[in-house]
């Protein structure tokens, strides 16, 4: 009887092991459907505060997504430090950067897209300039960087400078990243921008340069097949 009994308990022990095993298993396997991108994004969900848009912790603003008319933050602190840093260092390589724009409010991006506009028409302005609310300068986390010796600023060629290349290169090192990239402008809406930064902090600057990925494509934003329809 005891032997009977014992055969029994063993049976259920083995048949509760095999469902353990079995139910591991299945968490292992969904698991390894997840991607890395797909857990991350998860962990980045959009949200809406106040009327300013977040990816995680990020601000959000482009040509789909604007900022409350009212949203005047100034400069941002950091930001600024990061780019004073910045500055110091490429002096360090001999080159001359200078601010050529920084922190601007509904109001004045408002006369700057409308002389835009008057001069070279809608369409074309739209390629270069943000209509008022959907410019990042509004935040305080953008800058338009020139050189003190070169005639390229706020042109393409801006990007073969000295002060051009170095910012490609190393302005993540420093929380930024260069917002409108080559070859991106069917992304962002906009044309290639060597000469605009936008700052993320370090760790994420760096995790969108390494990616090769524009800030619409990096949050989930951008969807190929809704732009070819």
């Amino acid at each position: 009887m005891k032997k009977i009994i014992i055969a029994a308990l063993a049976l259920i022990a083995l048949s509760g092991c095999s469902e353990q095993v079995e139910y591991s298993a299945s968490i292992t396997d969904n698991i390894k459907k997840i991607s890395p991108l797909e857990l991350w994004t998860e962990s980045k969900e959009k949200s809406v505060v106040d009327g300013i848009t977040y990816y995680g912790d990020t601000l959000i603003v482009n040509k789909e997504i604007a900022l409350p008319e009212d949203y005047a933050p100034g400069e941002n602190a950091a930001a600024r430090k990061a780019l004073n840093q910045l500055i110091a260092a490429g002096e360090e390589q001999g080159l001359h950067f200078a601010i050529r724009s920084g922190y601007r409010s509904y109001d004045e991006q408002n006369v700057l897209y409308s002389n835009y506009v008057a001069r070279d028409g809608k369409a074309a302005a739209d390629k270069y300039s943000a209509e008022p609310g959907h410019s990042e300068h509004q935040t305080g986390l953008a800058y338009d960087l020139g050189s003190v010796e070169s005639v390229k600023d706020f042109t393409i060629s801006f990007g073969d400078t000295p002060e051009g290349k170095w910012l490609q290169t190393h302005a993540q090192e420093y929380g930024f990243i260069i917002r409108y990239p080559e070859g991106k402008t069917h992304v962002t809406g906009y044309q290639y921008e060597p000469w605009h930064i936008r700052y993320l902090g370090r760790a994420l600057a760096q995790d969108v340069y390494h990616s090769k990925l524009t800030l619409e494509e990096y949050f989930g934003m951008y969807n190929p097949a809704e732009s070819q329809s």
